[in-house]
């Protein structure tokens, strides 16, 4: 069961399973067809691939161990085609040698943080409930959100604030953060919201929900190193792809939907020099866009789990081999 007994079905809603399954169908219906479901989380989406498409398998990846186990329990009724691995997801092509295989025809990843690190107090990612400063995705290894917040440079925390949550009011916070710790150090969330809101203009708290909210989303990626693993994370992926194959990629903020825009930009245009008459092989485009710019959820999807609201669904095909 869960640490809070609930049935594991009702810590997560899957956002946009629907248009998932659809766009996964063509490349999963196929016999033999292996799926990577790059950020398993509480097994959601893996749970509907696997009941949607009965012969195909599936390779489950989180860093999360307490996910992990949650997920394995959730698939146990398909535990003879679910391969569940603690892993993060720059680490796929690792887990695809050491498992043997060679291409896969559908990779998903559903990004973010999961339904049970946010619902989970103590692991400190809601800025809405008070916990410990902690905002590891594996705890097991890497600094937590309070050692970042108690030992980074102040140049260091306004970057990481100005890049990782597009804050305005950085230098302020960061001031306000560096005060406060050399009286105490952080250790709890409850703490920080307060600092932050107390540090704010008036006009910066009428606006965008809780004034908290950026510092903890940037906080999160920089403990993480969510952009940087993505970075490597998303071309690995397509790299493992068949032919024929399809990805999907729900991002929830703007930094990592860019960064899944720009490489599927570039994989979908031709590379030829300007004025060649033929488009040679070698320069033809080697992903066909699945989906016309960002797809969004629906008014109903939205209304039914909110965590759905900012998603943000881009998809593509691999139509050729690399050169």
């Amino acid at each position: 069961m869960t640490t809070n007994e609930r049935p594991i079905g009702e810590l997560h809603n899957p956002v946009m399973l629907g248009r998932t399954l659809d766009l996964l169908a063509p490349a999963l219906a196929q016999p033999g067809a292996t799926v990577v479901d790059c950020t398993l989380g509480l097994g959601g989406h893996s749970e509907a691939l696997l009941a949607t498409f009965p012969s195909a398998r599936l390779i489950g990846l989180d860093r999360d161990t307490a996910a992990l186990e949650l997920a394995g329990e959730r698939l146990a009724p398909y535990a003879d085609r679910a391969t569940l691995v603690h892993a993060v997801y720059d680490e796929l092509p690792q887990v695809l040698a050491r498992l043997g295989v060679p291409r896969v025809q559908g990779v998903l990843f559903d990004l973010g943080v999961s339904s049970l690190q946010l619902d989970e107090a103590d692991r400190g990612f809601a800025y809405a409930q008070d916990a410990p400063l902690d905002m590891r995705m594996d705890q097991t290894k890497g600094l937590s959100a309070a050692e970042v917040l108690n030992t980074y440079a102040p140049g260091d925390l306004v970057r990481i604030l100005r890049a990782y949550g597009e804050e305005k009011q950085a230098r302020r916070i960061v001031e306000a953060v560096v005060k406060e710790r050399a009286k105490e150090p952080f250790t709890r969330s409850g703490r920080l919201v307060e600092v932050i809101r107390d540090a704010l203009p008036q006009a910066a708290k009428r606006t965008g929900g809780n004034p908290a909210k950026r510092t903890f989303q940037a906080l999160r990626i920089e403990v993480n190193g969510e952009l940087a693993v993505l970075e490597r994370a998303l071309p690995a992926a397509l790299d493992g792809l068949a032919v024929g194959g399809r990805m999907v990629v729900l991002a929830y903020h703007s930094l990592e939907d860019r960064l899944v825009k720009q490489l599927f930009a570039t994989g979908s245009r031709n590379t030829a020099p300007p004025g060649l008459p033929i488009v040679p092989e070698q320069y033809q485009p080697r992903l066909r866009l699945l989906t016309r710019g960002a797809e969004l959820p629906t008014d109903e999807e939205v209304a039914e789990n909110r965590r759905a609201a900012p998603a943000r669904l881009r998809a593509v095909q691999r139509i050729r081999e690399s050169t």
